[in-house]
């Protein structure tokens, strides 16, 4: 059985401990160990992860085991007065195949409605060589554009954005 909730500061230390595990693995072979440590820094140090969700309007949600384990998250921000940001989806590696990040992106499409219950988009970034963009397609999203964004030190991220209407 699987819980999901919305994340506190105090659950900082569970999404990083999925972090740890899940991005690395998520970016074998993709980008360079020296870029994965770069953003693991980056995107899931305490200070980082607190200013997103303190000051960015990054609302967390967690995955645990009925034991209490940390397996996977979501986060998603809003990005405009009718368009949010999928920023985050990560499930521990060896959990994969168990449904965990159907249910997480389900929690993240009800949060999405239940802050803005009109028509809206809800649009993520995913790598062009990262195999999650079969998960996507299959939660109902599509290829909406391309681009290769600068995320500092010389480093970039070459993605789809990908995009569906709620």
């Amino acid at each position: 059985m699987i819980e999901i909730r919305k994340a506190s500061a105090g659950d900082i230390p569970a999404i990083q401990s999925v972090a740890q595990v899940a991005f690395p693995a998520t970016y074998a072979g993709i980008i360079s160990p020296a870029q994965t440590d770069y953003m693991m820094e980056r995107m899931y140090s305490t200070a980082s992860l607190l200013r997103q969700m303190t000051d960015e309007g990054h609302v967390y949600y967690v995955a645990r085991e009925e034991d209490g384990t940390p397996v996977g998250y979501v986060s998603v921000q809003r990005e405009g007065e009718d368009r949010f940001h999928l920023q985050k989806i990560y499930v521990l590696p060896d959990r994969q195949g168990r449904q965990i990040g159907r249910m997480l992106f389900g929690e993240a499409l009800r949060a999405v409605k239940e802050s803005h219950p009109g028509p809206c988009t809800l649009e993520l970034n995913v790598n062009r060589s990262n195999r999650a963009r079969g998960f996507y397609e299959k939660m109902g999203m599509r290829v909406v554009r391309e681009g290769d964004f600068p995320i500092g030190e010389g480093y970039y991220m070459n993605d789809y954005i990908m995009g569906m209407e709620l």
